[in-house]
C-alpha cells in the first residue's frame, strides 16, 4: 500500500513535466509503458503464499450472499462511503485548488503531491497500531480524526489560507492512508483465509461504484453552490460512513458494545 502511495507522489510530478513537453497521448504512454515494466518484473518474481482451493471453483464470483451478515454489510455500506470522500477529495483538489480559491495553478498539483506522499506514512504506522489494539479499533480511531481534521481545517479555512491547505492536505494523507491499508485487514476479520478474494471482491463491487459518482457529484457542488457547500457534503458523508464503521464493529462483538475489546 505505501508503494501504490508513491505512486500518486510522483505520477503528478511526472504529468506536470510531460504534459506540456509531449502532450496528452504520450504522457499517458509513458505512464503505461513505466507500469508494463513494473509488472512483468512483478509477475515474474512472485509466488502464491497459499495453493488454489479447490471449493472455489464451485461458487459465484460476485457472492450477494455475503450480505447477510450484518458485520460485512455495515462495512461495505462505510467503505462505499470511504470511497466517495477519498476519490471525491483527490479528484477534487486541484479543480478547488484554482476555481474555488486565488492560489496558484501548480498549487493542485503540489497538493496531491503532499497528500500522497504523507499517506506513505499513514498506510503504514497505523498497521502497527491496529496489530497491538485492532483493526476495527485503530481505523474507527483513524475515520474520526480525518472527520475533525475536515471540520476543523478544510471547511473553515481552505478557501482562505494556503498552510492551512497545505496541512489539510497532509493530514488528510495520513487518515485516508490507513482507510486504504485497514480495510483490507477488517475484511480479513470477517472470513477465512480461502474466502478473502470472495468478501474482498464482493465489496469493492459495491463499494466501486461510488467512483463513478463522486468525482461528477463534487464537480457540480463546487460550480453550482460553492466549495464550502462541497466540503460541507463530504463531511456529512464521511459522517455516516463512520456511523455505519462502528455499527459492523459493534456487530462484531455480537451486539456487546466495548471499548476496550480488541477487535
Amino acid at each position: 500500500m505505501i508503494g501504490s502511495s508513491f505512486g500518486g507522489v510522483t505520477i503528478p510530478l511526472i504529468l506536470r513535466t510531460t504534459l506540456p513537453k509531449y502532450g496528452y497521448r504520450w504522457s499517458i504512454r509513458i505512464l503505461g509503458f513505466l507500469f508494463l515494466a513494473c509488472l512483468l518484473v512483478a509477475n515474474m518474481l512472485m509466488k502464491a503464499r497459499l495453493p488454489p482451493s479447490p471449493d472455489a471453483k464451485n461458487k459465484k464470483i460476485i457472492s450477494l450472499h455475503l450480505f447477510g451478515d450484518l458485520r460485512f454489510t455495515f462495512l461495505t455500506i462505510s467503505v462505499f462511503g470511504l470511497e466517495v470522500v477519498l476519490f471525491g477529495a483527490l479528484g477534487i483538489l486541484p479543480t478547488y485548488a484554482s476555481v474555488a480559491t486565488s492560489f496558484s495553478p501548480d498549487t493542485g498539483f503540489y497538493l496531491i503531491s503532499v497528500l500522497n506522499g504523507v499517506s506513505c506514512f499513514g498506510r503504514f504506522l497505523p498497521g502497527i497500531l491496529a496489530d497491538m489494539y485492532g483493526r476495527f479499533n485503530v481505523l474507527t480511531l483513524m475515520i474520526f480524526m480525518t472527520l475533525v481534521i475536515m471540520l476543523v481545517v478544510w471547511l473553515p479555512f481552505g478557501t482562505t489560507s494556503l498552510s492551512a491547505l497545505y496541512v489539510f492536505a497532509a493530514l488528510f494523507g495520513f487518515g485516508t492512508g490507513s482507510w486504504m491499508a485497514l480495510v483490507p485487514a477488517c475484511i480479513g476479520q470477517l472470513c477465512r483465509a480461502e474466502e478473502f478474494g470472495r468478501y474482498y471482491g464482493t465489496m469493492y463491487f459495491i463499494a466501486s461504484l461510488s467512483t463513478l459518482v463522486c468525482i461528477p457529484i463534487t464537480g457540480e457542488l463546487v460550480e453550482s453552490v460553492g466549495a464550502t457547500v462541497m466540503v460541507g457534503f463530504m463531511c456529512a458523508v464521511l459522517g455516516l460512513a463512520s456511523a455505519c464503521f462502528v455499527v459492523s464493529r459493534w456487530a462484531c462483538l455480537g451486539w456487546k458494545w466495548s471499548w476496550k475489546e480488541k477487535v
